[in-house]
């Protein structure tokens, strides 16, 4: 009796010892998100910057990344971690710590409901209703493999990060179009985004800015503007609906289709745009065909 004792008294001091400095997180919400891992991760990103702190979500993968809240006396890690169930659900855990007081939440949790655990709710319920609201008003349809477009195009290179990808290439719409119309180049269809390099750990993303045009002799010469041509080849594509802001939505959905359907693609999407965001209304009526182009076979 005395050795069973002696093994039970050391097993709950191992138990309580991990549990008071060893267990990653004070506390854990999870629930299931109407969005697959890349949307929410940047809805994440989004709803990060609408708070007081200017710490920027630290990513790891689409399925792991951490949010750092400041809160009152506290700096609270959220760590999120997203596995997708089907094309349109996701089961969402985040494992919460208060990096000050992660000691005294934990003696105090199993006792009671904490006001960290109602803060930490309440924290998280606010995103659940961020996430609905941008899910209302966007839409993503995947229309599957088709034939990208190929064009001579005018251009402008940018580098911004992902979510001002719209805001660079509006700085950009009047300078281009402008230039093109006073040295009467002929417009041959809608502007257009090819991206060139797409990195989410720095959340830096390059692409060219582009409107499809004649080709003639008379083209102008300026050091902002060059001339290339998009070639047609195998795609993935999809369309989207909403404000451009977000249309890199309709990326992830097609990286999840390509992965569920093994289809090898290049992470380098083209964006077709088809109306004028200036002119405003209805969001959900705006038209974005998004590509994202086939591995060609070596």
């Amino acid at each position: 009796m005395k050795r069973i004792s002696v093994t039970v008294l050391a097993l709950v001091s191992l138990l309580l010892f991990w549990y008071l400095f060893l267990k990653p997180q004070d506390y854990q919400v999870s629930f299931k998100a109407k969005a697959i891992p890349g949307t929410i991760y940047e809805t994440v990103k989004a709803w990060n910057k609408t708070m007081d702190t200017t710490i920027p979500v630290d990513y790891e993968s689409l399925n792991r990344f951490e949010q750092t809240i400041i809160s009152n006396d506290s700096v609270i890690l959220y760590e999120w971690n997203v596995t997708p169930i089907h094309d349109s659900l996701s089961q969402v855990k985040v494992n919460i710590k208060d990096l000050d007081h992660s000691l005294v939440n934990k003696i105090k949790i199993p006792f009671s409901d904490t006001d960290f655990e109602k803060g930490s709710r309440k924290t998280l319920l606010d995103f659940n209703e961020f996430l609905n609201e941008h899910l209302n008003n966007i839409k993503v349809t995947i229309l599957g493999e088709d034939e990208l477009f190929s064009t001579f195009c005018a251009c402008v290179s940018l580098e911004t990060p992902q979510a001002e990808k719209a805001s660079g290439m509006m700085a950009n719409y009047s300078f281009l179009s402008s230039i093109l119309v006073e040295n009467e180049v002929q417009v041959n269809g809608p502007p257009f985004i090819e991206v060139v390099d797409w990195n989410l750990e720095a959340d830096r993303l390059s692409y060219n800015f582009c409107y499809p045009i004649i080709r003639s002799e008379k083209l102008p010469n300026h050091p902002n503007i060059h001339y290339k041509r998009i070639f047609a080849k195998r795609a993935l594509k999809a369309v989207y609906n909403g404000n451009y802001v977000s249309s890199d939505r309709a990326w992830y959905a097609l990286l999840e289709y390509a992965k569920k359907n093994n289809v090898p693609v290049e992470e380098k999407p083209i964006e077709v745009f088809f109306n004028n965001p200036n002119m405003g209304g209805n969001e959900l009526l705006w038209k974005t065909e998004v590509y994202m182009p086939l591995k060609e076979s070596e």
